[in-house]
């Protein structure tokens, strides 16, 4: 679980991010929604310390972040996963030097268990024989999974997911969330995703928390978003022509 408590943030004199307080369930995938410059990709790297808060608490389960010195703070940076939009992949790198990369930073493991971790999580995204290939080498949606592969790659008891499905066709950003939800379940992950995609809001958004202007002003479950009478939410979910047919969904099913 990673709890927030009266997160803010400011970047020279102007606040960005005001008392945000928010619990991110283990085994769920938890997603932050919001307009573009709405604050949610500051709120993540706030979370992962990549931005210093300028006031509040950040626990991992019950340790607090915020407090940590920098090598506690590294010591708990192992126990994450991080898919970048982009994929941010190693361009001189094979995928399974991609993939291994995390393993040599961090882990003691022999060059044999090394080999072992990286095909195991290469078929766990459902990638086979595709070791030595370069990211230039693969299609989009492939680089995608190598990327999930390296997130998962030591185990991770936390999983970061920046617009995961940024530059993906929507048939192959379903599989994509799919494959998210799946390894969140299967190794109980707490999983925060920012997204500003409603499809995946609607698929897998089983805790969702919506960013305005930096203030929470949302959050529930995908089922209760689109009965929310929050303005600004409905505007920002409505725009989507997939959130439109759902909600005209629900009436006709409501009035039958």
């Amino acid at each position: 679980m990673v709890i927030l408590r009266n997160i803010n943030k400011s970047f020279n004199g102007e606040q960005v991010l005001y008392d945000i307080s928010v619990e991110f369930e283990p085994g769920k995938t938890n997603l932050i929604i919001g307009k573009s410059g709405s604050g949610k990709t500051v709120l993540m790297k706030s979370i992962i310390g990549l931005h210093v808060v300028d006031n509040g608490k950040i626990f991992y389960n019950d340790r607090d972040f915020v407090s940590m010195n920098h090598k506690e703070q590294r010591n708990l940076r192992k126990e994450m996963g991080m898919l970048f939009q982009g994929s941010a992949l190693f361009d001189s790198l094979t995928v399974e030097e991609n993939i291994r990369f995390p393993l040599d930073m961090f882990s003691t493991m022999t060059e044999q268990e090394k080999r072992n971790r990286v095909n195991f999580c290469l078929n766990r995204v459902n990638l086979d024989n595709v070791n030595r290939l370069f990211p230039a080498e693969i299609s989009g949606g492939m680089q995608k999974r190598v990327a999930i592969a390296r997130a998962i790659v030591l185990n991770p008891r936390y999983l970061f997911c920046d617009e995961p499905n940024s530059g993906l066709d929507p048939k192959t950003a379903l599989v994509i969330d799919k494959l998210i939800s799946d390894i969140t379940h299967e190794y109980n992950i707490t999983t925060i995703i920012n997204t500003h995609d409603m499809n995946s809001v609607m698929e897998i958004g089983e805790k969702v928390v919506f960013i305005h202007q930096g203030h929470k002003c949302w959050e529930g479950t995908n089922v209760e978003i689109m009965n929310s009478d929050d303005e600004a939410l409905n505007d920002f979910i409505f725009a989507s022509d997939f959130a439109k047919k759902v909600k005209e969904r629900n009436i006709d099913q409501s009035s039958s």
